[in-house]
């Protein structure tokens, strides 16, 4: 197999350029003209290409889910992929602790393009996203806000009991 043979769709067995990835008609990723894929071994790289659809891999990445771990990232990243939503994990912000590589919380990241279908696809199967509710670290004013007020609770504490003890 060389880089100069065409490219070709195993569907409909158009030829196109070297430098497309996907067949235009029906969104099949291309192969060398010559081969049939049958002498070639799969790989779970491979397998796992073969089932995101293409219309969904347009745009930046954008956040669609936080995981509390490792683990819950690639749950997340296994019912996207079986929908045809590519993603990928990345560590949250303000949690790098090298000690601990599978420990922490995670963002899920898919392209623009399949950000709606994989909101879809995790609300349908009940999975948290990271757009609702407040994410892995507390925001500073949070905590100033708490600590105020645990402030002002022991003052007023302290005059209600020296009032009485007056």
């Amino acid at each position: 197999m060389t880089a100069s043979e065409p490219l070709v769709c195993p569907r409909c067995a158009t030829t196109h350029a070297l430098d497309e990835r996907f067949c235009p008609d029906c969104g099949m990723p291309l192969v060398y003209a010559g081969t049939t894929g049958v002498d070639q071994p799969v790989t779970a790289a491979h397998a796992r290409a073969r089932k995101v659809k293409r219309q969904y891999l347009d745009g930046e990445l954008v956040r669609v889910a936080v995981a509390q771990h490792q683990a819950e990232a690639e749950m997340i990243q296994g019912l996207l992929l079986e929908e045809g939503v590519a993603s990928m994990t990345r560590r949250a912000r303000g949690f790098d602790v090298p000690d601990m590589l599978a420990a922490g919380p995670r963002d899920v990241l898919v392209p623009e393009g399949g950000a709606a279908a994989a909101r879809e696809i995790l609300l349908a199967a009940d999975v948290t996203t990271g757009d609702q509710g407040r994410g892995p670290i507390d925001a500073p004013w949070r905590i100033a806000a708490g600590l105020a007020l645990a402030i002002l609770v022991v003052a007023l504490v302290l005059w209600v009991g020296t009032i009485l003890t007056t």
